[in-house]
């Protein structure tokens, strides 16, 4: 799997986002200048499967409060969402999940699936009134019997692209 580099990005921010070691990049690029980053740069992350061989994308509107999951490039299912409020925005951009984990406790439902950005994630709720409204720190939320449902579909490596 290959993470693109974005402007402001550093090595030790990527590593945190995957979850994953800075040594272990460095062993996965060879030749990589840690210190030296550039905007659009290619860098391997290991321990993801390729993204070609994952049938499954999830897109995320925050405008209009819902995911859709896509198969092969076709729609299988749309869910309501509650996504970030005001200063605590959903973040915009491609992601993918990096793990699962059921029964997380708090206010996180019965389901948790990390994404490639640190604190971040798709998670159930306990307070189903939410779905539909701008009120998380940013994350995105599902009744807990989607996010089940969703986690039981996609892999590991999942692409989630996320936009207004």
């Amino acid at each position: 799997m290959n993470h693109t580099v974005k402007a402001g990005e550093t090595l030790s921010q990527i590593a945190q986002d995957y979850r994953t070691s800075i040594t272990s990049i460095i062993a996965a690029n060879p030749g990589i200048q840690p210190d030296h980053l550039l905007v659009g740069q290619q860098i391997a992350i290991p321990g993801f499967p390729n993204p070609d061989t994952i049938p499954y994308r999830i897109e995320i509107s925050t405008n209009n409060r819902w995911l859709r999951l896509y198969r092969d490039n076709i729609l299988q299912k749309q869910y309501p969402i509650a996504v970030g409020r005001m200063l605590h925005e959903t973040p915009v951009g491609s992601f993918i999940i990096i793990n699962k984990a059921p029964n997380p406790g708090g206010p996180f439902g019965t389901m948790w699936m990390s994404l490639s950005k640190e604190h971040y994630g798709i998670h159930g709720t306990n307070n189903p009134s939410s779905i539909g409204h701008a009120v998380s720190h940013g994350c995105i939320r599902l009744h807990n019997r989607d996010v089940e449902e969703l986690a039981s579909i996609v892999p590991i490596g999942t692409e989630v692209i996320i936009h207004p």
